[in-house]
């Protein structure tokens, strides 16, 4: 089993935590908003058996300093411009979960030459639609709530308690988590969409998805599918937002399929 190592390096005078393991081409993985990169352990173990990985805690989150003033997707899409270059890396595979979707698609789009090839796993930013209770973070008064309080708040709704297990999609309530929580959607929809671009994506793209996913739709992967030029879908059935732990080497055998 390949060792992870924990390293640090510095990116606009902050320090940014990233994990490290494996040997061969240079694979990126850009975790979603609920959580830092830790919750993508078990998958770079198993794709690090293949590839050299390297999996960055986004500002605010794990061992990253925060980026001042506000920040969303156009930012976090330089950060990763900055982390990858000061790492050494010049072209790579780009995987990104969730809000690091839809950071590596913006990413794919702003450079495409420094991707290889590109997986988006129930991404943001391919389409309008997002879970009612994401909606609820533009509020601001729920914005500015505690964890515990949002937390509460949401158990109350009877819908939750139904469709969603609140303890595991509820992102952290860490202040980056929070802020960008409250950033990802207006109360009506997605804040970035970038549903219009999608032919212009120009390297090879996986798009990951599990059929049941609450946050945010599959019919998302199978539109863009037909607009992505070269484009692979790979959806998994009975399966909610965190396709990637939760079908582990499904998705790992797929991931590898694709890139080679």
């Amino acid at each position: 089993m390949p060792n992870i190592e924990v390293k640090t390096v510095q990116v606009d005078d902050r320090d940014v935590r990233y994990y490290q393991a494996g040997s061969g081409a240079p694979l990126v993985v850009i975790h979603g908003g609920g959580g830092d990169a830790r919750t993508w352990s078990k998958n770079i173990e198993e794709l690090a058996k293949s590839y050299t990985v390297y999996a960055p805690d986004l500002p605010g989150y794990g061992g990253s300093a925060r980026i001042d003033g506000d920040y969303f997707i156009p930012e976090l899409t330089g950060f990763l411009e900055k982390f990858t270059r000061k790492i050494g890396l010049e072209e790579f595979n780009l995987v990104g979960h969730s809000l690091g979707g839809g950071i590596a698609l913006n990413f794919a789009l702003q450079f495409p030459k420094r991707i290889s090839k590109l997986v988006l796993v129930s991404s943001l930013c391919l389409g309008r639609e997002i879970a009612f209770w994401v909606r609820l973070l533009s509020i601001p008064a729920i914005l500015k709530a505690s964890g515990t309080v949002v937390l509460g708040f949401l158990k109350t709704l009877k819908w939750t308690a139904e469709r969603l297990n609140p303890a595991e999609y509820i992102m952290p309530m860490s202040p980056a988590s929070v802020y960008v929580g409250g950033a990802i959607s207006t109360f009506k929809q997605q804040s970035l969409v970038l549903e219009e671009r999608l032919s212009e994506v120009r390297v090879p793209t996986l798009l990951v998805w599990g059929e049941k996913d609450p946050i945010v739709p599959v019919m998302h992967a199978f539109k863009a599918a037909k607009v992505i030029p070269h484009c692979q879908i790979k959806v998994f059935s009975e399966v909610g937002h965190d396709v990637h732990r939760d079908e582990l080497h499904g998705f790992s055998h797929a991931v590898k399929k694709f890139l080679g």
